[in-house]
């Protein structure tokens, strides 16, 4: 028997997902290719958006022409509106030189001392706004290019532009976390004798965070976890401008000393900003900015990172009571109010070094990470500096 027309679009919605949830998807598929999307408000307001990280000559020209007879603007978050000396309560409308071009804009948006001048053009609607989260989603730079457009049927191009409503996109990064399934399942023994299980997530996005069980762990009791972020460059290169690597082994080798544990290795790249973000961070640090400036200069906040994912995942896994293992205190109010019981945090004090002490001094200092051992050393220093200047006080 043939289903009605309510009948397929019903069991299209149960299998696909709800319409606003896929075009969500489609919409973060056009960013991540470097493609303009329409956000769309009530009532019948059109935003065409596109990325600036990725645009070139070509693609700017393209956009120009389907804005026309818009002139187009450019988006950024209220930190990056701060870096570039204007103050505002939110995301940022901005006006553009005539003839400006990608290089230039680009560097508006990314450098820590651009050359155009700034204009502003009155705050972000919440379209805007929705293309900003969008493109955090997408690992993008959360600054856009951005024209008003009268229907996204007037845009004569093919394939049709996707169009995706400002409210949907907000709900879609509220609710990803409940997405969340387990995709793969299996035993792993690891350098050192280390018998372990890789149970790997997959979420609405096609995220693949994992969770590496550590021994036989007793989830019945308080189970010893390390919400450890992904860090490329520390825990596969070992990188010693962080202590992420250093903090990742420690870990596994106090979770195999202490009968089991688990290790909540997230999709959260250089704090949630992604990995090229995090390389052109660090080129920000090599110009002189801090760890918590450089993000903010690129338009993030200091700390992009979401745990709801993480309480997920351990719901899913069945432990849900924990000694959290960690310096940053973030970390345990990220999991407060989600049926995570935290009945204790241990420290993870990795070594210090020329390279990393700078980082960790920031994280310390300024996003109140709990390192003793670092305070401890500074806190020495300092009396041997106060002690050399009393004695050449005394000589004089």
């Amino acid at each position: 028997m043939s289903k009605t027309k309510n009948g397929n679009g019903h069991a299209g919605s149960v299998v696909f997902g709800s319409p606003d949830r896929v075009l969500v998807k489609r919409a973060l598929a056009e960013f991540r290719s470097g493609r303009p999307v329409v956000f769309s408000s009530q009532p019948a307001k059109f935003l065409l958006a596109l990325p600036v990280d990725g645009l070139d000559a070509a693609r700017l020209h393209a956009f120009e022409h389907l804005c026309a007879p818009a002139t187009p603007r450019l988006v950024v978050t209220a930190r990056r509106a701060r870096a570039l000396g204007v103050e505002s309560p939110g995301p940022l409308a901005l006006k553009l030189a005539k003839g400006i071009g990608a290089d230039a804009i680009f560097s508006l948006v990314a450098d820590a001392d651009p050359d155009e001048a700034v204009e502003p053009d009155g705050p972000a609607d919440e379209r805007a706004a929705a293309s900003i989260e969008l493109a955090k989603i997408a690992h993008r730079l959360p600054a856009l290019l951005v024209a008003d457009i009268d229907s996204p049927a007037n845009a004569m191009i093919e394939p049709a532009l996707v169009v995706v409503a400002a409210e949907a996109v907000i709900k879609f990064r509220r609710e990803d976390v409940h997405s969340l399934e387990i995709a793969g399942d299996a035993k792993v023994p690891l350098q050192g004798g280390l018998s372990t299980r890789f149970v790997v997530f997959r979420d609405a996005v096609g995220g693949g965070s994992a969770a590496v069980i550590v021994g036989q762990p007793d989830f019945s009791k308080p189970v010893p976890v390390r919400l450890h972020s992904a860090c490329l460059t520390g825990d596969v290169f070992g990188s010693s401008r962080c202590d992420c690597g250093d903090q990742l082994r420690i870990a596994l080798k106090r979770l195999n000393e202490e009968g089991g544990g688990v290790i909540l290795y997230l999709e959260q790249e250089g704090r949630g900003l992604g990995l090229a973000n995090k390389m052109r961070a660090y080129a920000l640090q090599d110009a002189g900015l801090d760890t918590v400036d450089a993000n903010t200069t690129l338009g993030f906040d200091d700390d992009e990172r979401d745990y709801g994912i993480a309480a997920q995942m351990l719901h899913k896994l069945g432990c849900t009571r924990i000694y959290l293992m960690t310096n940053n205190p973030a970390k345990l109010d990220g999991l407060k109010g989600l049926g995570i019981e935290i009945v204790g945090r241990k420290p993870l004090h990795a070594p210090i070094n020329a390279h990393n002490r700078r980082y960790m001094t920031a994280k310390a200092m300024r996003a109140g990470h709990k390192l003793d051992h670092l305070m401890a050393a500074i806190s020495a220093e300092a009396g041997e500096v106060q002690t050399v200047v009393r004695a050449a006080e005394e000589v004089r």
